[in-house]
């Protein structure tokens, strides 16, 4: 009986999970913009704008040296 209760607890989580979970195409946002990105120094690019990204996928890497 116990079996029976975990795999039910299991399958109803795994469906709330998947029902929860975002679809392809569908964008995660929470309806804030980015702030525009400030440097001193860019490396191998000219310097970017939050416009001409907008629709890319953006790793950032920060740096300190300090």
């Amino acid at each position: 009986m116990a079996r029976l209760a975990a795999f039910s607890t299991s399958l109803v989580l795994a469906l709330a999970l998947w029902a929860a979970w975002p679809r392809p195409g569908t964008a995660l946002t929470n309806a804030t913009a980015a702030p525009e990105l400030a440097g001193e120094n860019w490396i191998n690019s000219k310097p970017l704008t939050i416009t001409s990204l907008k629709g890319r996928v953006v790793l950032v890497e920060f740096w300190t040296y300090g």
